[in-house]
């Protein structure tokens, strides 16, 4: 499994894993306390909820791409990182902490608006 050697490589990675219907590889670049947003307005907590829900997400075998990146902004071991939405469902957000391999893997992660 390939891992994000910079924050940008997460969206990247994240899409390559979920078209090949790999919903493993794509929890694991989640942090063990991560907190995705989805469904929308719905969080689920921790990385072995984050793999539930991305098996449930890959069985539907949608298919991804890779969107336009906005500019990252990094502080110290934290980064902010989004990109344009091509489906039009508003921004997409995520938080990323460098681990202490110098890797990086998401805290927080907002793949959608929320609506309510």
């Amino acid at each position: 499994m390939k891992k994000a050697m910079n924050p940008e490589d997460l969206a990247r990675l994240f899409v390559e894993y979920a078209n090949a219907g790999d919903a493993d590889s794509m929890a694991e670049l989640y942090a063990e306390d991560a907190v995705l947003d989805f469904p929308a307005g719905n969080p689920t907590v921790g990385r072995d909820a984050i793999r539930a829900v991305l098996k449930q997400l890959v069985a539907a075998r949608p298919q991804f791409t890779v969107e336009q990146p906005l500019p990252t902004l990094i502080s110290g071991d934290i980064a902010l990182t989004a990109t344009v939405p091509a489906d039009g469902t508003g921004g997409r957000t995520q938080v990323a902490r460098r681990q202490p391999d110098g890797t990086w893997l998401r805290i927080l992660d907002r793949p959608e608006r929320a609506t309510k």
